[in-house]
């Protein structure tokens, strides 16, 4: 019966064993964790505003459905300048929205905010677009400015070179017929030759 103390009491401990593996196979982690942060911590700058700065808000454009992957006219643009009226804990501040803005929600999140340090001719004026209280707006065709045909084995594809409200000419896309069709009934003529 002693010898089975003894031989109880020089055997590691199980638990102790598995405890000790654990710790040993968190180190590695550990330590990749810690050098990806001061990798990502070199590149962030702390990101403070004060109160009555001027910052830029965060809008999506949006023309019917999100379309993932086309750069330009919809990538996230900034509308404002507003004031900052106060911090709302740390990261989020209270703004200063003018009165047709009065659905949307005065609080935003730092990430949806830039800062103003002069006002741009690129900002988009809130007051000719209808922002909607989700922060959105809709983009709707104004104007053909080409078209051209694409040919399958099996078919002819119209496409069109349209103009979008809030946009440019430099900023139009080629959309084709069936979408435009679809989405903005009404909106191509019938002969379509006096668009080009």
């Amino acid at each position: 019966m002693a010898e089975d103390v003894e031989h109880h009491s020089t055997s590691p401990n199980p638990m102790n064993l598995s405890l000790l593996a654990l710790t040993w196979s968190r180190k590695p982690k550990n330590k990749a964790q810690s050098r990806q942060k001061s990798y990502s911590d070199k590149r962030r700058r702390p990101l403070a505003f004060e109160k009555d700065d001027h910052v830029y808000l965060r809008v999506s454009p949006m023309k019917g459905v999100h379309r993932f992957g086309v750069k330009g006219k919809l990538a996230p643009r900034y509308v404002g300048s507003f004031k900052i009226l106060e911090r709302c804990g740390l990261v989020a501040y209270r703004l200063e929205l003018p009165p047709h803005l009065a659905a949307v929600y005065d609080v935003f999140h730092i990430s949806q905010l830039k800062k103003c340090l002069r006002v741009p001719e690129e900002a988009v004026d809130t007051s000719q677009i209808q922002i909607e209280p989700d922060l959105t707006y809709e983009e709707r065709p104004i104007k053909i400015l080409n078209q051209k045909q694409r040919s399958t084995r099996r078919r002819t594809i119209n496409f069109y070179k349209v103009q979008w409200s809030n946009h440019s000419e430099e900023e139009a896309t080629w959309e084709q017929e069936e979408y435009l069709q679809t989405k903005y009934p009404g909106f191509l003529p019938s002969t379509s030759n006096e668009y080009i």
